[in-house]
């Protein structure tokens, strides 16, 4: 029996598969088994998978399409190890995860954990600055890609990991996306199970690969903190709702800029000119890239009104009796 069993689910991905099997077939700490979850895909990976069974302990699997928080509950329910770590199949895995991960458990035993994402130096700018942005202290606060973490850490699904017995007590995922990976997180937390954040234990997270496709993506993220509150009360932060202060108080200084009087006008504009300056700033100091910096910006704006106005949008569909939990949906 494995210690870990790493779980992947997949939909149309044979590529990213390929990559993260590498990072995978690099580890230090061997102890572990793979398990692909091909989620009702029409370019499947089992070819790729089938490169790899001379090098790793895997396993591949095809289901009906039915969302990536049931592909992954149908993983967990063929997993042989003592834990269980999902990876989103667009991440990297640098060669010390799971030995960094089988060190902390060690010393520190918990029953769920997780690590921060960062930024592999073979991204391209816009992936970069894409990932800037969503660790940036200006835009989410740095909690996604911090070494440290204020009050209870929630595990997110792209780096996370669980114990058998979370899973036999959860019954695992219950939504099959939007907002799964945090529902299941507060209940892990609710049942009382312990979680912890390993610093050590980050993956390299590519996220979107192009400036529609993460506004789309963030959209449906600020959906999906608004599909939370279905499930649990106090969802809703000052922080969720930044981005959507962010859009409104944008719209209002360019209508500023053709109704008020001149003294009052460019207010807005200096607000938000001194935001932007800031973003760039700190991505240039961390980046230490011209070019990703100045994409960060344009990365944040897209950031903050696509969450903006995902949250609103679902926000009204809640308030119609809307629910978009019964049947999948093409997410981004």
């Amino acid at each position: 029996m494995p210690k870990y069993s790493i779980i992947i689910p997949v939909y149309n991905r044979p590529d990213e598969v390929q990559e993260l099997l590498e990072t995978l077939d690099g580890q230090t700490f061997k102890d572990f088994e793979v398990v692909i979850v091909e989620d009702g895909s029409t370019v499947d990976a089992r070819s790729v998978v089938d490169d790899f069974k001379s090098k790793l302990n895997i396993h591949y699997f095809e289901k009906e399409n039915g969302g990536q928080g049931f592909a992954r509950n149908f993983g967990y329910e063929r997993a042989n190890g003592e834990y269980f770590i999902v990876f989103d199949s667009d991440c990297l895995i640098p060669s010390h995860y799971l030995q960094s991960v089988d060190d902390f458990l060690a010393e520190n035993p918990v029953d769920a954990f997780g690590g921060p994402d960062a930024s592999h130096p073979s991204f391209t700018p816009i992936q970069k600055a894409i990932s800037q942005t969503m660790t940036s202290f200006f835009t989410t606060g740095g909690i996604r890609g911090n070494k440290t973490h204020v009050g209870t850490y929630h595990p997110r699904s792209f780096n996370m990991g669980i114990s058998r017995e979370v899973f036999e007590k959860t019954n695992g995922y219950i939504i099959p996306f939007m907002g799964e990976d945090m529902e299941f997180s507060t209940r892990i937390i609710n049942e009382g199970f312990k979680t912890a954040l390993i610093p050590e234990a980050f993956v390299y997270h590519k996220r979107r690969t192009d400036p529609r496709k993460f506004y789309k993506q963030l959209k449906y993220f600020g959906r999906a903190r608004i599909n939370l509150s279905r499930f649990h009360s106090g969802q809703v932060g000052i922080i969720h709702l930044f981005p959507t202060a962010f859009t409104l108080g944008m719209i209002l200084t360019i209508v500023g800029l053709f109704v008020l009087p001149t003294p009052f006008k460019w207010i807005g504009m200096l607000c938000y000119g001194s935001y932007f300056s800031l973003v760039f700033l700190e991505s240039l100091i961390k980046i230490k890239s011209l070019k990703v910096a100045l994409l960060t910006p344009v990365m944040t704006f897209l950031q903050m009104t696509g969450y903006g106005f995902g949250l609103v949008y679902e926000w009204i569909r809640k308030l119609r009796g809307i629910n978009p939990n019964t049947k999948y949906i093409e997410l981004y």
